[in-house]
């Protein structure tokens, strides 16, 4: 097997666990109860990891990390682990993505289909892509050369760009800062692996760790406060929580952001309670339909980061996640990362071709949906809205046959079946648990379309 396809088959495997949805607390605000309303009906999210280590074409942050470094990092050139963590903790100077476009990656979601953005404003590293007052450790400082151009801040550039498309917009933040001196204090480091809390004891050094509280929180109310509007504040890195001793006190940051924008959403990944107001499976898909709000959160490639090379999804692989996703409550957050020179990478138009002309196809069946039983079974998924009911009938491998009868397990009793696509009726039979559909010659190919969408009208 190829390195990319064992990295691949760990990551989903479901490393990153998401909260049990048994412990999901519904918000108290009615304000957020309807925001929560229009998150279920956007259903695809841009995500995009952005950051100095698409240089490298190495995952997100993590190769600072000594512990998780056999099978996260590749690198491959040297087996010097400072000498590294000074290269890349030096790429800021060398961060030039002189060819990004923010319109261009605005056109291209929303032609695609996606509905809004969730956007790395900085990774664990603690690089920031924005024009912070807290740290120099940024894209807009001098000492980094994309700072010379006229939009340098990539935020402000990017979440205005989207915005004119229509399209929300999630801020992504790591609540852990491998670079602050308040979070990886160097004095603490010396001869010790790198893990990914702090380097110190924050019961015993209180007063470092309310510095590092105060920088997060200062950080966090400048997004929401020069940035326009937010939809979702996107908190990562849950090993960041009280019972770890990494109490950020998100009670004053995301109340403070919220008399700033009442209708902010909060997404404290993987801790729980009041501030995680959807949870957000990380590479893989619930077994089950969920009927809280949550969110796939599922690479093109093979990780969060670009990658020389990589080994990315067909159309016809995210299209099948996708759906099963919303069959069964979810939206999914479909991550691209840019090339090194901000491009979004030739190799995916394809895909995305694929995936937009799939949605402008069947958008009626997918967006604004809730759940419907049977929700997920046998590669078919069920949606509605409005009263009716769409079966969305996935062919996951495209060399299969098309049968001139499609077997529906649905109870409920149907007055009238239709093709989605063309709104040619359909004949059928029903019994108690099942319905019987026979397809029209145009349908019964010798290679399967993506999916047979069905309106079925009770």
């Amino acid at each position: 097997m190829e390195k990319n396809e064992v990295l691949e088959e760990i990551l989903d495997g479901n490393v990153h666990n998401y909260t049990n949805e048994k412990k999901y607390c519904y918000p108290e605000e009615k304000i957020l109860q309807e925001r929560l309303e229009w998150f279920k009906d956007q259903k695809l999210a841009l995500m995009v990891h952005f950051g100095i280590y698409c240089n490298l074409g190495i995952v997100a942050s993590w190769a600072l990390n000594d512990i998780p470094r056999d099978f996260f990092d590749e690198i491959d050139w040297t087996d010097d682990s400072k000498l590294f963590k000074e290269q890349y903790v030096n790429l800021n100077r060398s961060f030039n993505p002189i060819r990004y476009n923010a319109d261009e990656w605005a056109d291209m979601a929303s032609k695609c289909g996606f509905k809004y953005l969730i956007f790395t404003t900085k990774h664990h590293d603690g690089f920031c892509l924005w024009d912070t007052k807290y740290t120099d450790y940024k894209v807009t400082n001098p000492d980094c050369p994309y700072s010379l151009q006229k939009n340098s801040d990539i935020i402000k550039n990017t979440f205005d760009a989207f915005r004119n498309k229509n399209l929300g917009i999630a801020a992504y933040f790591s609540k852990a800062d491998w670079h602050s001196e308040y979070y990886w204090n160097k004095d603490f480091l010396v001869d010790k692996p790198y893990s990914q809390g702090p380097s110190y004891d924050t019961s015993k050094y209180p007063e470092i760790w309310d510095n590092f509280r105060q920088f997060t929180k200062n950080q966090i109310l400048e997004l929401c406060s020069d940035y326009g509007k937010l939809d979702v504040m996107w908190l990562d890195a849950g090993w960041v929580r009280k019972e770890e001793g990494q109490d950020l006190n998100l009670e004053d940051i995301i109340g403070e952001a919220r008399k700033k924008q009442p209708w902010l959403l909060a997404v404290d990944r993987t801790v729980g309670g009041k501030f995680e107001n959807y949870i957000t499976p990380e590479q893989c898909i619930p077994d089950k339909a969920l009927d809280i709000p949550w969110e796939s959160c599922i690479s093109l490639g093979v990780d969060f980061g670009y990658r020389f090379g990589d080994n990315y999804k067909s159309a016809r692989e995210v299209i099948c996640r996708f759906i099963e996703i919303v069959a069964k409550g979810g939206n999914l957050a479909l991550n691209i990362s840019p090339q090194p020179d901000g491009r979004i990478p030739v190799e995916i138009a394809p895909i995305l071709d694929e995936l937009g002309n799939f949605i402008n196809t069947y958008s009626e069946a997918i967006f604004s949906t809730r759940i419907c039983e049977p929700y997920f079974v046998n590669n078919i998924g069920f949606t509605q809205k409005n009263g009716d009911v769409y079966a969305i009938c996935l062919y996951k491998d495209e060399n299969e046959k098309v049968k001139p009868q499609i077997t529906l397990p649905y109870k409920e009793k149907v007055s009238k079946i239709e093709l989605l696509d063309t709104l040619e009726e359909v004949t059928f039979t029903q019994t108690d648990d099942k319905i019987v559909v026979n397809l029209p010659d145009s349908k019964q190919t010798d290679k399967a379309p993506i999916a047979i969408v069905f309106k079925i009208t009770k």
